[in-house]
């Protein structure tokens, strides 16, 4: 019933309200008090049930705490033991590839092919390492290149990065 109230807040709270209304009148102010919240649940208990009987029968185990969302969630999405609904996010992050994704994403959107998309090319800096056996820092693989670290050289006929906050 008191949500966030602790023991030293609900001592000011009483010195509080008898410093206000006196010893003499706080019984008839708490007997008020307790009256206009009874009759407030009252009056929210018989809203309640007008409503779920113009609802009919098939709503009778209709309950208004459902329509918050996370006790609709919690109730209907999740299970018991994975309250946060982390476990699925778990298993996405263990199956997931960031670095190979991110990869394919900018494969993709520069027009470079994969070997994933059929052909097989790659690009020359890549296949002369491969070659001459010295492993390519910039790949995560066989033929996948890491687009997310800086290569040392740029080609010949490569034009610099735009570099944003170098403007």
């Amino acid at each position: 019933m008191f949500f966030d109230i602790g023991p030293l807040e609900l001592v000011a709270l009483v010195v509080l309200a008898v410093l206000v209304f006196g010893p003499d009148k706080l019984p008839k102010v708490i007997q008020d008090t307790m009256a206009f919240i009874r009759k407030v649940r009252e009056f929210s208990d018989s809203a309640k049930e007008d409503i779920r009987r113009e609802l009919g029968p098939e709503f009778k185990d209709f309950e208004f705490e459902d329509l918050n969302p996370k006790t609709f969630i919690r109730k209907n999405l999740m299970n018991d033991e994975d309250e946060y609904g982390l476990k699925e996010l778990r298993d996405l992050g263990s199956s997931l590839d960031l670095r190979k994704e991110m990869a394919e994403v900018t494969d993709a959107v520069n027009g470079v092919e994969t070997p994933a998309s059929g052909s097989g090319l790659r690009k020359a800096g890549t296949a002369t390492a491969a070659a001459s056996g010295t492993p390519d820092p910039t790949t995560l693989g066989p033929s996948t290149p890491d687009r997310l670290r800086k290569r040392e050289q740029l080609d010949e006929d490569e034009p610099p990065p735009f570099d944003s906050d170098a403007t």
